[in-house]
Order: C-alpha cells, then sequence, then structure tokens
C-alpha cells in the first residue's frame, strides 16, 4: 500500500489556487463583509456618478476633469479586479480559483495601482501649472494632452507590470495549492512555488521603489512648486483660494498612499511583529480604500462637480 505524501512534498503546478480569505479569523471573517461590502458599493455609485457627470457636463469637459475621470475609471477597474472574489471569500468562505484566472486578478489589480499613482502624479503637475503658469495653463494642459497622457500611464503599466504574471508563470512546481490571502497577491502566491524566487523579490521591490517612489517625488516636486508660487501671491485671500483649489487633490493623495506605505512597511519590515492576518487586512484596505473616498472627497470639495449632482438630483426630484 502506497504511502501517503508528506506535506511538505511539491506538486505540479496546479489547475486551481484555494483563496482562504483572512487566515486565523474562520466564520468571524464573514462581518468583515459589513465593512467591505459598503466600501465596493460607494465605490461602485461614486466613481460612476463622477463619470457620468464628466460625461453629461460639456462644462466639465477640461483637463481637469478628464483627469478626474480617468482616476474615477481607474477606482472602478482596481475594486472591481478584487472586491467580488473578497467578499465571496469572506461571506462563503475558501474558493477555487482557475490558475490562469489567478494569474489575471494579479496583472490587473497592480497594473491598476500603477495607473492610479501614475494620475495622481499628472494631477499634481496639473495643478502646478494651474497655480504657477495660469495664463499659459489654456496651452500647455489641453485635452488632447490629457489623452495622451492616460494613454502612456496604460501602456507603461502593462509594461512593467507583464513581468509579474509571467514570472511566476515560469515555475513549475508549487509547495502547495492553498493561498493565505483574499486574492491573488504576487508575493502570496511566490510564496508557494519551489525554486529559486529572487528574482521574483527583487523585482517586486524595485517595482514599488520606482512607481511608488518616483510619483511621491514627482508629487513633492510639484506641490512644491504650488508652495513657491502661492506664497509670492500679494493677498491672504488669493493663497487662500490658491491652496483651496488643491485640497481635494492632497486629501486623495493621503488617502491613496498613507495606507499603501503603512501596508508596505508592515509587510517588508513587519513580518515577525505584525500578525499575518493584519497584513493582508491592511492590503484589502489599500486597496479598496481609496476607491471609496475619492469619489466623496471631490463630490464634497470640488464646486463644480458638487453642483452639477445636485442639479441632477434636484431635477429628478421634481420630475418625479
Amino acid at each position: 500500500m502506497a504511502e501517503a505524501a508528506p506535506p511538505n512534498s511539491t506538486s505540479p503546478r496546479p489547475a486551481f489556487f484555494l483563496l482562504t480569505g483572512i487566515p486565523g479569523l474562520g466564520a468571524a471573517q464573514a462581518w468583515l463583509t459589513l465593512v467591505f461590502g459598503p466600501m465596493y458599493l460607494l465605490a461602485l455609485l461614486g466613481n460612476g456618478a463622477l463619470l457620468a457627470v464628466v460625461q453629461v457636463d460639456s462644462a466639465l469637459h477640461q483637463p481637469m476633469f478628464l483627469l478626474l475621470a480617468t482616476l474615477a475609471a481607474t477606482d472602478l477597474g482596481l475594486a472591481t479586479s478584487i472586491a467580488p472574489g473578497l467578499l465571496a471569500v469572506l461571506w462563503l468562505g475558501p474558493r477555487l480559483v482557475p490558475y490562469a484566472a489567478c494569474l489575471v486578478q494579479m496583472f490587473f489589480v497592480h497594473a491598476l495601482t500603477a495607473v492610479e499613482s501614475g494620475v495622481l502624479l499628472a494631477m499634481a503637475c496639473d495643478r502646478a501649472v494651474a497655480v504657477g503658469r495660469p495664463l499659459h495653463y489654456p496651452i500647455l494642459v489641453t485635452k488632447a494632452r490629457v489623452g495622451y497622457v492616460a494613454l502612456a500611464l496604460a501602456l507603461k503599466a502593462v509594461a512593467i507590470v507583464v513581468p509579474f504574471p509571467l514570472l511566476v508563470a515560469r515555475f513549475e512546481h508549487f509547495r502547495a495549492k492553498t493561498i493565505d490571502h483574499a486574492y491573488c497577491a504576487h508575493m502570496a502566491v511566490v510564496e508557494l512555488v519551489v525554486g529559486n524566487t529572487r528574482a521574483n523579490n527583487l523585482y517586486g521591490l524595485a517595482l514599488s521603489l520606482a512607481i511608488s517612489g518616483l510619483d511621491i517625488l514627482g508629487i513633492t516636486g510639484s506641490y512644491g512648486l504650488i508652495a513657491h508660487a502661492v506664497l509670492r501671491l500679494p493677498t491672504k485671500e488669493a493663497r487662500a483660494k490658491a491652496f483651496g483649489t488643491c485640497s481635494s487633490h492632497i486629501c486623495v493623495i493621503l488617502a491613496f498612499y498613507v495606507p499603501g506605505l503603512f501596508s508596505y512597511l508592515t509587510h517588508r519590515f513587519g513580518r515577525h511583529t505584525v500578525p499575518k492576518p493584519m497584513h493582508i487586512l491592511l492590503s484589502n484596505i489599500y486597496l479598496l480604500l481609496p476607491p471609496a473616498l475619492n469619489p466623496l472627497i471631490y463630490g464634497a470639495r470640488t464646486r463644480q462637480i458638487r453642483d452639477r449632482l445636485l442639479e441632477t438630483l434636484t431635477f429628478r426630484k421634481y420630475k418625479f
């Protein structure tokens, strides 16, 4: 009679992975649907409303609002790439995910995160030109150039993220088929492979530093130029108005980078001090919180969008 294979034995590339959600919580993780469910709903409704308002109102067909629409579309894609599967795992328990679908999800999560970071940098540059060179703004920032920027960001994201699934696909053997995560994160899958994963680790680290690091430097530089231009304005009222045009963008930047930075630092340097369930919880919050908050921030703090939404709601109220 053949002996059972030991727990540490390897197996060929699996047809399916098993996503377990947040390990250690068991049935209690179903309660997290009360957190992530409303987040996803806010992301769908808020970003969908922003896209509809920008599309319908020709007065909003300006570079700043087109960049905002690009951000909303990216947020919709990012939230949808993770939330349905996450909610299914939390509510229904562990679920099987085809190997190819896992790699596809890995690609879209990382690519859309890269696009969002790039859009935030583009919006910071837009505000820097609007505040620092207001007379030249209509010439320097046009709708066509915004379109080129959006296309360039998408192509850049594809080019730099495609190696992620390819680096995983080169492995033929895995230690296990169970991913202790709520979605197919790159490093969560890499932990299961048998072989030298140095290239995966180095590329993941380099990509994080290259994308977030360079974009944060660019955003910091843009706001340095904004601060320099604002402080040269003659009156306190003019300075307050100039800073007010950037307040929404600053809030969005903080909502995206602060949870992301915290999640990254705890993952890289807190492996032995921060429990693994906390790592996974933070990574899900990092991906779902910005798409939920961004439309609320811009809807509340951008007068043109707020007024247009109120007009639409008022019109429907009187219509019925």
